[in-house]
């Protein structure tokens, strides 16, 4: 008989609880999810549950909104931005490893040490003998 393996819940925060921690309104909550900035999950109950990401999230959504007076329209463009930003990030970082292995590889069949450094690989050319007319 197969073993039934229960899918686990990542801990999250009810909606009342972040309002106090956040010093919100549970509507405010509930207006960044309709428009889009913040999407918690939700227990089998329904009920809004925030984990520590989406935490992170309202962290810089209140920053942006609170300190630096951008709207809410601005605070999606910018949340946008950054989330290319850390992907093109994560690309960027794994092109440079591909380009790296690929050099070690190269490096690794260039016999000489002079040979190492070169633009192109010199082949020597046999001395031919010159003849005068």
């Amino acid at each position: 008989m197969p073993v039934k393996v229960k899918k686990r819940a990542k801990a999250g925060y009810m909606i009342s609880a972040v309002a106090e921690l956040y010093k919100l309104h549970p509507q405010t909550l509930r207006l960044y999810e309709r428009v889009g900035l913040l999407k918690p999950s939700r227990s089998q109950g329904n009920t809004r549950l925030y984990t520590d990401g989406d935490l992170e999230r309202l962290d810089v959504i209140l920053t942006l909104a609170r300190d630096m007076g951008v709207n809410l329209a601005g605070i999606e463009i910018i949340l946008n931005m950054r989330e290319k930003m850390i992907e093109m990030e994560k690309q960027m970082g794994e092109f440079a490893q591909v380009v790296q292995q690929e050099l070690s590889r190269v490096a690794s069949r260039v016999p000489s040490h002079a040979e190492r450094h070169a633009i192109v690989r010199a082949v020597p050319r046999a001395v031919r003998p010159t003849h005068e007319i």
